[in-house]
């Protein structure tokens, strides 16, 4: 079993895991399960509850509502499921054997009160208990609930034994406790291997953490393939956990009859408890077993009353002091009492006796430990009794008598106790901490807004005398200088000049090559138009009104195909009398030329290129031709068609109904063509007849020419279609039929007829309303964007768009779009039409542009940029967000929320995948309206494209023989081997989730799913005749199916939702052909190659790697490709594209040595070689230079023309031996020039890729995911729009709005990361609009359950997050105070603090933000940050400019202003390796915080103890954590304040309903029962708590807390306060028992990134961004003291422009490649400057202060010399004179060994950084 138990626990670490938000990144709304006994363990662990001293059972019961009402407070959807195997495991470590039973009662209590209450107050959260996960049971109830993952404890626990505090006192027991973690180690993973194996991922509930609506946690992803040496057993397992009872050989005997007894006899006295009942049925049981004693049963039945009669705040009690024999007593029988309970809940009658006699569920306190132990030390006297209330007392005295614990002698004397001994009760007054005095502050902006608050404030502050010397120096610094203007601190010399200018010329041509890319995908490539400023600037109504004008006019347009119009004619007339001139033969002429060219080709080659020729042709020759262009195709079609027709074995007959489709599709669209004659009209309509189509109106011709060619029909050879009229569109032509559902021309959209819902953006646009628009991937959101851009470049030269996109990618891409778009004359130099401006560069000037597209954090920086709030805030005009969906991003989230509270300006909010658009909407509606914008939400719900689903099951064994030949007029990937088709509706399995809004049938899915259910119908559930498709128009439109569609998923809803529908019947049905799939046994590519000979290869189906080379084969087979295959790892990512180039390759290289037609080329061309050197052996010998001197010389023109005439005839003129070879490369050769490539190549060699990145170039395979480098990820971006590239594996980087339109996505492997959302954006990049008739979706290595619920599950809801953050407010301050408080500044902190919040709505949560503001705003105070008048003090720019690393950048702010790194930093110069070490070790602990996941012991020997990595961080040094431990009790301080002060003025109801169930606990607290009694005062209750919540009070906690995690984790309820937003850190061990990974500081030390991945285990594709964020943060850190000191050479630049490391390296490498090495960001002028630097000298006498204004300023003004004066008295506390003055000289070093020490760090760690990926 040791043997097992190792191997178990050896495969779970070696599981590969992921820290993610469980409900935005992966859960949405998915059902998940939680264990039971994994929750339970992870509340019972809590410290605060009492289970030793105390039995707090009220307590633990809370606990675990909590933790289920946060749950269910951020939307997840899950059930409870309890194992008996596992009952034991839900106890905690170390627990003394005579509290064990403890939990195991509560166990039984809580699992009884969830199953009686929670249906009441949450039906769909449903309860189950289980033997064991290997019970059939629970098999079935896996398959039937449609779980998505279990989330579960994985046993672990974050500190050793020999190192956990809680253990002090019992070291000699640790070898004891070791072994009871091991065992449930080993039943936790036993459970969890169980789960994996059936292909479930386990959540660990330990570890979990809250962060706004966010809940992170670790994911542990699985394989569905079993390890066969591992096994489990949970019943061996669980027999050797100790059990827990006292007297083992007590057994009480509990039969129905005695409980039946007591019932009768408790139901008398009018109680309807279950409570009571099972307290008499226990003690009755012990009476029986003589195991009772009479005194503490009779204190058990008195607190029994008073836990239903006293109030739950009035129950706060401590521990009175007990003996130990009486100790002992106690112990054993409430440790019999407890075991005895429990039995009685096991017992089978319960539950039914219980509920048959309508009792009170109330168990869930049935025993207060401190409470019963209190009444029984004091019952001795009496006293207790005397305090109850007579009526209470009748009860006590009913309740003896039912349990007989006394005789009646002794139950006499204890009731006829004096009175005159009780204790007047004294009044209980609410338990009150020393309160916090507030510090003074007013602003003009803020006080209206904090009016409502009502608090004390102190008149003055001092300052800790640690503090004083670094204020000293701090002041010094502040007033040295004015601030550096960040906008002019560079001057840039000449030379700097042109190289920024080239720089910029740089990136302006390589925008250029990628604009070329997005808009030659249709042939040809746009003219920028050239904008002129509009003489009207607002066109509203004008808009509007022609609007209006082209609705009405289109409706005499209607008709014009099947009637004829008046236009029409006109049109043809005029083509007659063409005919007669020039142009008319000159177009005739050349069309005769052009398909007499076409003759010669392939029918395949004909069909394309009649196609493009005619889309070329301008619009006066298309006039002529078209028809007879239209008709020729038509022809090629049909001959195709009789070819195919006349192959008997059915093996094309999707290309027949392809090509029938083609016809047909071609035949309809022929009544519109220009120039249509009566003998094509005729033919056409014998066509129709001869393929039995349906029948199409043409009108009437009026003109007849003769055919230019002939059409050599043969009719008579043509099959019939054998499919009815309305079959065979249903089956074959929903892509091709007519997709105009409410289009029509509109003068404001030149390029198509937009839809309806697209003229009402347009109409909302023109009105200068805010629009929400959610539209499907390809519906046509994109126009809308560049309308409102072209808009703003027409009202004036500086009027502001802001287009914020979520990805690097679509900002670089959108840039291009514009550039290709757009093109205007300014009249001052300075300005442009666009610029980008991302942290990695920028293009143009951010804000000298018009149109400026960034990422969401820089847009933040520059709206809340003080030099920008007088200028270019003020300009901005709109702002459009695309992909607002990532407002619920973990990440990011909350910049976007801030962003929309910010907008000073009408917004336009794009998505296709809102799961709660109106609930969204509602809350942008209130944002925007509170600053004077409107609100229109445009929906429209259907693709212009479809898309078929389908699963691939790869071969057993492959043989590739090179890429196959494509078929022709296919469409889908039906009929293929290998690939099964799932039809929308059988994804429904479960019917819980409903029917998506988004599941979309196209018009075959609505046929099949009519069949289906006409094959099903019943009497009770028919289907209506009205469905028949027998009843549609004769010729189909999308329109049509659209609306047949709603019909039959409105009938299929309503079978759902009743249990004897047909429903489930269907589902099977339709299920059929993805759950019947078999894999193929064998499959070669190209079967007709004979000459090359190949072994086959046996294929593992989960090998991803070796089977998506079959499955790409596939899809050349039908020619659906271009393909992306997405897999959400970027190794994997890597990993696929390196596989398959490498079987190309060998491929390749075994048809070079096997095959003997290529030999024979081979020979060919080495004898073309030898005899065109002699014929010019110079010319091959000696090779060209370049100059006219040398070219060609005495050759003349005639003699090159003949050359080249002779090179081009030669078939190996442009062979290349060493190119792929035609079959092993998926590259479209013929789509990309090979100049264009060559160049490419040259760019992309010069930075250093992997060859084999480079050889997949080659062969038509990219690779795209954020770690490959920006150049290359371009260059495949361009070349897969340009159609050379067909294969791209991709991260979610492609799937946001990226135009990489594709015939197939492919979903390659399971992720966590592969939600319903990300499913669905990814889908989308098959058929885009004007690209693709028909999307395909492939699901690779998916489980068909996997496949079900990515189809059927809704989309995610869209929360936000808590906003105002403190770090945020501290920027609103900079904003307000160094703008001069502009207008623009004042408008943007009312708007903020006026609106609702999308997590917290509602007039109650505006209060508690009010208040978190004012104490936020009080944090900032007492930690210097901010003056009385809102005036950003010290470290603020530092703080502020670390924003997006809340809260490590308080704490770094606090370990500055207490001195810490000045004292550690005084060595730098005579230690500098350890100053270095302890400084890394500090930034460990503050920046990149990763908690570790393993500490198993197994884990620290097999993994830790063997790697360079020490993988557990070593603890703060002492002097730091002192500080950080202050920090946070003063930040506690304040915010335990700041809940008082706001219980004090908003809450007055009691705090006594659980969480999750709303039951009500205790007697009411207004005394209006007339039984309900205050505490008894002999039993000396303790004041009630204010802020902490009174169920956890019932442990004896006060209102004093330990640290900020105890206070937002008991906080009473109705105060909402987030942890995550209060500026601390918890400090290891204190305040978190969880080790952080010692990632950063093992990379410092070693550098070595394999071990970061085994040891420390962070992912390798993950690293590089890691310490590239941490190297942005010593960046940052470094700049910013750079800017405080007002050091030249390093000061000054835009902090938006710094970067981290990596990416500095990639900007050199590309600066270094342009030529310019030179010319660097700010940011790297910091980094690579130089560190120590030098200042002018400085004497220690004289006028040392004289001296440092003459060198660091001209001198301080008026205001500077004010500020000084008001801080110096704000730090002066009068403690600090015994440190003596400072000299200006010691000032400046302290800070300048700082920045030092800073400087040095982070130049080691890039220098590591930069070899590890160089």
């Amino acid at each position: 079993m040791a043997a097992k138990s190792s191997r178990l626990l050896h495969w779970y670490g070696s599981l590969p895991a992921r820290r993610v938000d469980l409900v935005g990144d992966y859960a949405g709304q998915e059902l998940f399960i939680v264990e039971g006994d994994g929750l339970l363990l992870r509340c019972f662990d809590d410290p605060k509850i009492d289970f030793t001293d105390g039995f707090q059972l009220l307590h633990a019961v809370y606990a675990v509502e909590r933790f289920l009402q946060g749950l269910l407070q951020r939307k997840c959807v899950f059930h409870l499921v309890f194992f008996e195997t596992h009952k034991e495991l839900c106890i905690p470590r170390a627990t003394p054997p005579a509290s064990r039973n403890r939990y195991l009662l509560a166990r039984a209590i809580i699992v009884r009160h969830l199953e009686v209450h929670l249906h009441a107050s949450h039906p769909a959260v449903k309860i189950y208990t289980f033997s064991s996960v290997l019970d059939p049971l629970f098999q079935d109830y896996l398959k039937a609930s449609g779980a998505y993952f279990i989330m579960t404890h994985d046993g672990a626990n974050p500190c050793p034994p020999d190192q956990d505090p809680q253990l002090k006192g019992q070291e000699s027991d640790i070898e004891s406790i070791e072994r009871e973690e091991f065992r449930r180690r080993v039943m936790f993973r036993s459970s969890i291997f169980a789960m994996i194996d059936q292909g479930y991922n386990i959540a660990l509930i330990d570890g979990l953490e809250w962060m706004d609506t966010k809940i992170m946690t670790t994911v542990v992803e699985g394989s569905r393939k079993s390890d066969a040496a591992i096994s489990i057993d949970e019943t061996a397992y669980a027999s050797r956990f100790t059990g827990g009872e006292i007297r083992r050989d007590i057994r009480p005997q509990i039969s129905e009859d005695s409980a039946r007894s007591v019932l009768e006899e408790v139901s008398k006295l009018g109680a309807r408890s279950e409570r009571l009942l099972l307290t008499l049925v226990a003690l009755k049981a012990m009476e029986t077993q003589s195991v009772m004693d009479a005194q503490f049963a009779t204190a058990m039945l008195i607190q029994t009353l008073l836990i239903a009669h006293t109030s739950l705040s009035n129950r706060r009690l401590g521990m009175p002091a007990i003996d130990r024999s009486k100790r002992r007593e106690l112990d054993e029988f409430l440790a019999n009492f407890v075991h005895t309970s429990a039995r009685i809940l096991q017992q089978e009658f319960w539950n039914d006796l219980c509920t048959k006699a309508s009792l009170e569920c109330d168990i869930n306190d049935m025993i207060d430990g401190r409470l019963f132990v209190t009444v029984w030390s004091e019952l001795a006297d009496g006293s207790v009794l005397q305090m109850l209330s007579s009526g209470l007392q009748t009860k006590l005295q009913g309740l003896v008598d039912i349990a007989r614990p006394m005789s009646e002698t002794q139950k006499q004397r204890a009731l006829d106790k004096s009175v005159s001994k009780i204790p007047p009760a004294a009044p209980l007054r609410p338990y009150d901490s020393d309160r916090l005095t507030i510090l003074p502050f007013s602003h003009f902006v803020f006080d209206k807004h904090l009016q409502p608050i009502s608090i004390t404030v102190q008149a003055s502050r001092n300052v800790s005398g640690r503090s004083a010397k670094v204020f000293q120096e701090v002041s010094h610094w502040h007033n040295a200088k004015r601030r550096l203007d960040p906008k002019a601190a560079i001057v840039l010399s000449d030379r700097d000049k042109m190289r920024a200018m080239r720089r910029n010329q740089f990136f302006m041509a390589e925008m250029a090559s990628y604009a070329a890319s997005l808009t030659g995908v249709t042939g040809k490539i746009l003219e920028p138009e050239l904008i002129t400023v509009s003489e009207d600037a607002k066109p509203a109504k004008e808009a509007v009104e022609r609007t209006k004008e082209n609705r009405d006019t289109s409706k005499q347009r209607k008709g014009q195909a099947t009637k004829g119009a008046s236009n029409a004619k006109a049109i043809i007339a005029a083509n007659v009398a063409a005919k007669g001139g020039g142009v008319a033969d000159k177009a005739m002429a050349a069309w005769k030329t052009v398909r007499a060219n076409l003759d010669a080709e392939r029918l395949q080659s004909r069909y394309r290129k009649s196609k493009a020729y005619l889309r070329d042709l301008s619009s006066d020759k298309r006039a002529i031709v078209q028809a007879e262009v239209e008709y020729y195709i038509i022809c090629t079609l049909l001959k195709m068609y009789r070819i195919l027709s006349k192959r008997t074995d059915g093996t094309n007959q999707h290309q027949i109904d392809g090509v029938t489709a083609l016809i047909f599709s071609a035949i309809r669209g022929l009544p519109l063509a220009k120039g249509l004659t009566k003998t094509i009209v005729n033919q056409v309509k014998s066509i129709i007849q001869a393929l039995r189509l349906p029948e199409v109106e043409f009108p009437a011709a009026e003109i007849d020419a003769k055919l230019s060619f002939d059409p050599d029909l043969c009719l008579s050879e043509v099959q019939p279609v054998a499919t009815a009229s309305h079959e065979f569109q249903l089956l074959h032509c929903g892509p091709y039929m007519d997709r105009n559902l409410d289009s029509m021309p509109d003068p404001r959209v030149k390029t198509f007829n937009p839809d309806g819902w697209q003229r009402k953006v347009l109409d909302e646009l023109d009105a200068d309303r805010s629009i929400f628009v959610v539209a499907p991937t390809s519906a046509g959101k994109t126009f809308i964007s560049f309308y409102a851009m072209e808009k703003v470049l027409r009202r004036n030269d500086d009027s502001v768009l802001v287009y914020v996109a979520p990805t690097k990618a679509l900002v670089n891409q959108i840039g291009a779009e514009i550039q290709a778009r757009f093109k205007k004359a300014y009249r001052h130099a300075g300005r442009s039409v666009w610029a980008i401006h991302t942290r990695d560069y920028r293009i143009n000037n951010p804000s000298g542009c018009q149109i400026l597209v960034t990422v969401p954090h820089i847009l933040q920086i520059m709206l809340l940029s003080p030099s920008n709030a007088k200028s270019w805030s003020r300009k901005v005009r709109c702002i459009i967000f695309d992909e607002i969906h990532s407002i619920g991003q973990a990440e990011d989230g909350v910049v976007w929320e801030q962003l929309l509270l910010l907008a000073p300006c009408p917004i336009i909010a794009l998505s296709a995948t809102v799961g709660n658009p109106e609930q969204f909407n509602s809350w942008l509606t209130s944002t925007q309206r509170s600053s004077g914008f409107d609100v229109t939400m445009i929906t429209h719900q259907h693709r212009y494209s479809d898309l078929r689903k389908f699963i691939y099951e790869p071969p057993r064994q492959f043989s590739f023989t090179g890429l196959p030949e494509p078929s022709f007029g296919t469409l889908g990937l039906d009929g293929l081997n290998g690939l099964a088709f799932v039809h929308p509706v059988a994804s429904l399995v479960n019917k819980s989730r409903g029917i998506p809004q988004d599941l979309s049938l196209e018009a075959r899915d609505c046929l099949t799913l009519w069949k289906c259910m006409c094959r099903h119908q019943t009497k009770a559930f028919p289907v209506d005749q009205t469905l028949d498709p027998d009843g549609l128009p004769r010729v189909l439109r999308k329109v049509d199916i659209i609306e047949w569609e709603k019909k039959l998923k409105a009938l299929l809803k309503s079978w759902m939702l009743q249990e004897d529908s047909p429903f489930d019947r269907i589902v099977e049905d339709l299920g059929k052909p993805m759950n019947d799939t078999r894999p193929p046994a064998h499959y070669t590519s190209r079967p007709e190659e004979s000459s090359v000979t190949t072994e086959a290869v046996t294929l593992d189906a989960d090998d991803l790697y070796r089977t998506t080379l079959p499955l790409l084969c596939k899809l050349q087979e039908r020619d659906a490709l271009p393909a992306i295959l997405f897999n959400y790892d970027r190794g994997k990512c890597e990993r696929i594209c390196l596989s398959i180039v490498k079987q190309l390759r060998d491929a390749e290289t075994n048809m070079k040595e096997t095959s003997q037609s290529w030999k024979t080329k081979i020979r060919g061309y080495e004898q073309y070689l030898a005899s065109k050197s002699k014929q010019n052996p110079k010319k091959m010998a000696v090779p060209k230079k370049k100059g006219k001197a040398n070219d060609d010389e005495g050759t003349s023109k005639a003699d090159k023309m003949q050359d080249a005439a002779n090179e081009e005839a030669n078939p190996y003129a442009n062979f290349n031996p060493d190119a792929p070879v035609e079959g092993f490369h998926f590259a479209n050769i013929a789509k990309a020039e090979a100049a264009e490539l060559a160049a490419i190549h040259k760019e992309l060699n010069r930075r250093n890729l992997a060859p084999w990145l480079m050889e997949s170039l080659t062969r038509g395979i990219g690779v795209h995911h954020a770690g490959m480098n920006r150049k290359y990820r371009q260059a495949v971006e361009m070349l897969f729009r340009k159609g050379f590239l067909r294969v791209v594996i991709a991260t979610g980087t492609l799937a946001l709005g990226i135009n990489m339109p594709c015939a197939t996505v492919i979903f390659s492997g399971d992720s966590v990361f592969l939600t319903a959302l990300n499913f669905r954006q990814a889908a989308g990049r098959a058929g885009r609009r004007g690209f693709d008739l028909l999307g395909n979706v492939v699901f690779q290595n998916l489980t068909t359950a996997k496949v079900c619920r990515l189809l059927s599950s809704r989309l995610p809801d869209m929360n936000g997050h808590f906003p105002v953050t403190t770090t945020l407010v501290l920027r609103l301050f900079s904003l307000l105070h160094e703008s001069g408080n502009t207008k623009y500044a004042v408008d943007a902190i009312n708007s903020l603090l006026s609106q609702p919040r999308l997590y917290l709505d509602g007039p109650a949560f505006k209060d508690q933000v009010l208040h978190h503001l004012r104490f936020s705003i009080e944090y900032l105070r007492r930690h210097d940050l901010l003056s009385a008048e809102g005036v950003p003090l010290n470290f603020a720019g530092l703080t502020s400019h670390l924003y997006y690393t809340e809260n490590s950048s308080f704490t770094l702010n606090a370990l500055l202003k207490e001195g810490y790194f000045h004292e550690l930093c005084s060595e730098i110069d005579t230690a500098e390796s350890r100053v270095l070490r302890q400084l890394m070790i500090v930034m460990a602990h503050l920046f990149g915080r990763r908690p570790c996941r393993h500490s198993d012991q197994e884990y620290i020997e097999n993994i830790v103890k063997r790697s360079p990595s020490i993988v557990f961080l070593p603890q703060l040094p002492a002097s730091a954590a002192q500080i950080l431990r202050e920090h946070n009790e003063q930040t506690l301080q304040i915010f335990t304040t700041y809940v008082r002060t706001f219980v004090d003025q908003h809450i007055d109801r009691p705090n006594n309903v659980l969480p999750l169930t709303g039951i009500s606990v205790g007697g009411s607290s207004n005394g209006n029962d007339s039984t309900d009694i205050s505490m008894p005062a002999t039993l000396r209750p303790l004041p009630p708590t204010l802020i902490r919540s009174p169920f956890v009070a019932l442990s004896g906690h006060s209102d004093i807390f330990t640290s900020i995690s105890d206070l937002c984790s008991t906080v009473r309820s109705g105060v909402f306060l987030e942890e995550n937003v209060i500026p601390h850190l918890d400090i290891y061990p204190d305040e978190t028992s969880t080790p952080l990974n010692a990632y950063l500081y093992d990379f410092y030390m070693h550098g070595d990134i394999t071990a970061l991945e085994t040891a420390n285990g962070v992912r390798k594709s993950d690293v590089w961004f890691l310490l590239n964020d941490f190297s942005l943060v010593l960046a940052t850190i470094q700049t910013s003291l750079a800017n405080f000191m007002k050091i030249p050479e390093a000061s000054g630049g835009d902090m938006e422009d710094l970067v981290g490391g990596g990416d500095e390296s990639n900007n050199k490498d590309d600066e270094a490649l342009m030529g310019d090495s030179g010319y660097g960001s700010a940011a790297s002028s910091v980094a690579d400057g130089p560190i120590a630097t030098s200042l002018p000298n400085r004497s220690t006498g004289g006028k040392p202060k004289k001296k440092v204004e003459d060198s660091w300023e001209v001198a301080a003004d008026a205001d500077a010399q004010k500020e000084e004066e008001e801080e110096e008295a704000a730090w002066d506390d009068g403690d600090s004179e015994d440190e003596g003055p400072q000299t200006v000289a010691e000032m400046e070093q302290g800070f300048l060994r700082i920045y030092k020490s800073f400087g040095k760090l982070k130049r080691e760690f890039d220098l590591k950084f930069r070899a590890m990926f160089a």
